[in-house]
């Protein structure tokens, strides 16, 4: 609340959004509907996104190509300026740290930005000579992993500025008739079952994991299924390579073309039925230049419907996967991945301690620990409005 007792007004400006795909805009869009439980809120967000942000303001712009969004954004930041005069401006990643900036500004606001990784490491000499010093000089930092934060730092923001909040995950009631009609629908049976959800690119390492892993795990199970969940990204900013084609080519040339089912993007009810039904969730990200892994929001999701995780330590996954929810493998050791996958799925494990290790992580927590960042930011800028 402001010192009027009227709801805070805060200004949310980012590309990701839905209708566009991925883990960056599944929380941006919780994260806005968090700060409207308690603050007048308003968007400038993809074409798309108000449909379904019934409970917020919303300003849609043309997403891609990159050239149209960062102008369209502005203006339409800075008429919302114009018209409601924000307490906050808050950049929903890095990439619209600039324009929270100027509107920020223009307003005689705070502003802050939300970082996820990938926004702090792009290697183009107009980002970095831009993008990087309206990120630097935002008033507060909040950044999804530790890692995040280590980067963070060394792109210049200030260390006290810098505070990591972890992003959240729903927490279901068990459905235990999920696993069978997961298993039903797309042929499944018995099969030890793999899952890996996540768009198809290079970072994901899912190919690398075809090629080093799969060949081995299904000479120990010879009926183990891998299926993947999500399409190629012709939304991502990174997106070279690992591909579904080069994906099946690679299964081809390994021999476990028959292992490998592609679901493609499915919807929540069925994401949720195969979190159910898979054995296992396999996460083999990879290092991989110009790009990073903040945080990896498809491993507590997993464990929130009680399948563990076995994932590569790389970029913000240990930040995500607990000993209680899965077990990480050193970068790269597709024998000591393969080993830890041979293990979990030979020796079992507890389901609900896997989802009492996603409840650390609720997007309750998550809301109450971003409005304690963001309420004195608030309160700052109403007594420099009020001083004008």
């Amino acid at each position: 609340m402001t010192d009027s007792g009227t709801r805070p007004r805060i200004l949310l400006v980012t590309r990701n959004l839905p209708p566009l795909l991925g883990g960056m805009e599944k929380l941006n869009h919780r994260l806005a509907a968090g700060l409207a439980e308690w603050a007048e809120v308003e968007v400038v967000g993809p074409v798309g996104c108000g449909a379904s942000m019934r409970w917020a303001r919303s300003r849609e712009v043309p997403a891609s190509p990159l050239w149209k969004f960062v102008p369209a954004a502005a203006t339409a930041a800075l008429a919302s300026v114009v018209r409601r005069r924000p307490h906050l401006v808050l950049a929903g990643s890095g990439l619209s740290a600039p324009l929270a900036k100027l509107a920020a500004g223009v307003a005689r606001a705070r502003s802050a930005v939300y970082l996820h990784g990938l926004d702090l490491i792009v290697d183009q000499p107009v980002y970095r000579a831009v993008w990087l010093p309206a990120i630097r000089r935002t008033d507060i930092a909040i950044v999804n992993s530790r890692n995040t934060r280590r980067l963070a730092i060394q792109a210049g923001v200030a260390e006290q500025r810098a505070h990591v909040v972890n992003p959240g995950t729903e927490l279901p009631a068990p459905q235990p008739a999920a696993r069978e009609r997961f298993r039903r629908r797309f042929g499944l049976g018995d099969a030890p079952v793999l899952l890996s959800v996540g768009r198809l690119t290079a970072r994901k390492g899912l190919a690398a994991f075809v090629a080093c892993a799969l060949p081995a795990l299904r000479a120990r199970y010879p009926d183990l299924v891998l299926a993947v969940i999500g399409n190629d990204a012709p939304d991502a900013l990174h997106r070279v390579g690992g591909g579904s084609a080069e994906l099946l080519s690679i299964a081809e040339c390994a021999g476990v073309a028959s292992a490998v089912r592609l679901l493609g993007a499915c919807d929540d009810t069925t994401l949720q039925e195969a979190y159910a039904g898979a054995d296992l969730h396999v996460f083999p990200v990879r290092e991989v230049a110009g790009d990073v892994e903040g945080f990896g929001m498809v491993a507590i999701e997993a464990a929130a419907q009680g399948l563990a995780t076995v994932a590569f330590d790389v970029g913000g996954v240990a930040d995500a996967v607990t000993a209680d929810s899965g077990a990480l493998v050193a970068a790269t050791d597709y024998e000591g991945l393969t080993a830890e996958i041979l293990r979990w799925l030979g020796e079992g494990y507890d389901r609900a301690r896997c989802r009492a290790a996603a409840a650390r992580f609720s997007w309750d927590r998550f809301d109450a620990e971003v409005k304690t960042l963001l309420v004195p930011l608030i309160a700052a800028s109403v007594r420099g409005q009020q001083r004008r």
